[in-house]
């Protein structure tokens, strides 16, 4: 029988005047209903339904949870790094503070102005953990402290929540463009360091205002600054592996025709990869046409220096740092990108050496470089090549000193370790840059800086070019497995160099008192495997 024959036997048809819900109870369902209205309760009260006798264990301890007391005193990146390590229920809220205006700015205005203060440091190269810290205290700045800030490679969201009954409010942000710009990333701190300091109480409006000039301030070095410093790093890079006058000026020109022809290609809007693997052919053609000429240099140090100037050292130690705290979507996402650049750098040494080997050239991949007796001259070059290092990032004019004897003492205690003391190459490499780590953490802390730009071109010197080199020369001259041994040595190198710096820089943490607080003040990292 169908639906209309139904209705017209005498069955009333249903009324479509008032809505329903699939949850409601159907007619005819004789279920208890509540006495009278049940009023809704605060999250923080009993339950109804909660019973004392039949509660089950708790897993609190009989001591209690210890209170969390942070001081005033410590910087507010070990202040918001300890708030955003522990759990949501074990944070301290910020002590109340009377003000004239109790309404304070509008909550989508403060979680608007976050996430450009997120982005910019996001996209200057900070690690996810460093970026939450800040984006944490701007919110407590302004007094939303119920906030859950979320960082990945790409993305920014967050989300504040007045209390458990009210409604949760999201923004999001996405980052699609990112470039180096180091000045910036210190103005965007010193922002943020104004904003958390209660007698500062900068007005929203005031933020938004430093931040637009932030955007719109130019960069500290111009280009032809850029070209010529990329020139002298590679310079330096080779000096240090054991060139000599001939061999620096060759790198030098080698680096800046490769970073024109990889300006070119970015101005044609090819991607990054294909800038990377054009600004990697001039060094070594210039390497492979010296070799074919019989000029007797050293060729292996004028290609080497070239790969000092393109290896992505920057985002490698980024995306293990980002590893180690336990952002690991972010970091899989960063070492990719590393991976790819590398991958560019590879293809593009690799046609050079492979072409220059069907010509002839006489590439010799078991001939170690001449690194002679000279630790003189190999500290004065490492702390050019930090120099040059540093301008290519575009730091402060105010840090590149710092930088550059940071660069120096890394390298000495490399030389130290390896060439005096024996030592095998891994192991002195990762000495060097956790000192690299600790005495960057140790000049930013103080500063209410970043870190990065007191580390980031100290590590240069210690980069796996030689290795690199030698691993792709034997792999064009087919011999596959002595060049991944060598290729995973450099690998070796660049993550003992990451590892490094990030340990370096928690150990600072660590053992260092915090001003008017004590060393042990500082929680544990995430536990994720139940220990």
């Amino acid at each position: 029988m169908s639906i209309g024959s139904r209705w017209a036997s005498g069955s009333p048809r249903p009324s479509y005047s008032s809505t329903t819900s699939e949850f409601a109870l159907p007619r005819g369902l004789d279920a208890p209903q509540p006495a009278g209205p049940e009023h809704e309760g605060s999250a923080f009260s009993t339950p109804r339904t909660y019973s004392a006798r039949d509660a089950p264990p708790a897993f609190t301890p009989a001591t209690g949870i210890p209170l969390v007391s942070l001081t005033k005193d410590a910087p507010w990146q070990d202040r918001m790094r300890t708030m955003l390590r522990m759990p949501v229920t074990e944070r301290p809220a910020p002590e109340p503070v009377h003000k004239e205006d109790e309404s304070g700015p509008a909550v989508p205005r403060v979680l608007d102005l976050t996430l450009r203060i997120g982005e910019l440091l996001l996209a200057g190269g900070e690690g996810a953990e460093d970026v939450e810290t800040a984006m944490f205290a701007v919110c407590r700045s302004y007094g939303l402290d119920r906030c859950e800030p979320n960082v990945t490679f790409t993305l920014l969201s967050i989300s504040h929540q007045p209390s458990l009954v009210d409604d949760p409010v999201t923004a999001s942000r996405t980052v699609r463009r990112r470039g180096t710009d180091y000045t910036r990333l210190g103005a965007v701190y010193r922002l943020v360091d104004d904003l958390s300091d209660p007698e500062t109480a900068i007005p929203l409006e005031e933020a938004y205002r430093r931040l637009a000039e932030m955007r719109r301030n130019r960069h500290p070095y111009p280009g032809w600054v850029l070209t010529a410093s990329g020139g002298l790093l590679a310079g330096a890079a080779s000096v240090l592996v054991g060139g000599d006058a001939v061999v620096f000026v060759a790198a030098a020109l080698g680096a800046m025709l490769g970073d024109r022809l990889a300006w070119l290609c970015a101005g044609r809007g090819l991607p990054e990869f294909y800038q990377f693997t054009v600004a990697a052919m001039p060094p070594a053609a210039i390497g492979v046409a010296l070799t074919l000429a019989h000029v007797d240099v050293n060729a292996s140090a004028v290609i080497t220096g070239g790969l000092f100037a393109l290896l992505p050292g920057r985002a490698l130690v980024a995306g293990v740092q980002d590893g180690l705290t336990g952002f690991y979507i972010t970091a899989s996402a960063r070492l990719l990108e590393v991976m790819y650049f590398f991958v560019g750098i590879v293809s593009g040494v690799l046609l050079v050496l492979y072409f220059g080997v069907k010509l002839g050239t006489q590439l010799n991949p078991d001939a170690a470089l001449s690194l002679s007796e000279r630790p003189l001259i190999q500290i004065a070059a490492s702390m050019l090549l930090s120099l040059t290092f540093a301008v290519l990032l575009q730091q402060e004019r105010s840090t590149v000193l710092a930088v550059t004897l940071n660069g120096g003492v890394a390298w000495s205690v490399y030389g130290a370790m390896h060439y005096a003391g024996g030592l095998s190459p891994v192991a002195s490499t990762a000495a060097a840059a956790g000192l690299v780590g600790l005495f960057g953490q140790l000049l930013s802390r103080y500063r209410f800086a970043s870190a990065l730009p007191y580390t980031t071109a100290a590590i240069g010197p210690l980069l796996p070019g030689s290795a690199t080199y030698f691993g792709l020369l034997s792999i064009a001259q087919n011999d596959v497995d002595k060049g991944l041994v060598s290729l995973t040595k450099a690998a070796a190198l660049a993550m003992a160099i990451a590892i490094g710096v990030n340990l370096g820089s928690e150990i600072s943490r660590l053992f260092l008192r915090l001003p008017g607080g004590s060393a042990g003040g500082r929680r544990a990292a995430k536990r994720t495997r139940g220990f």
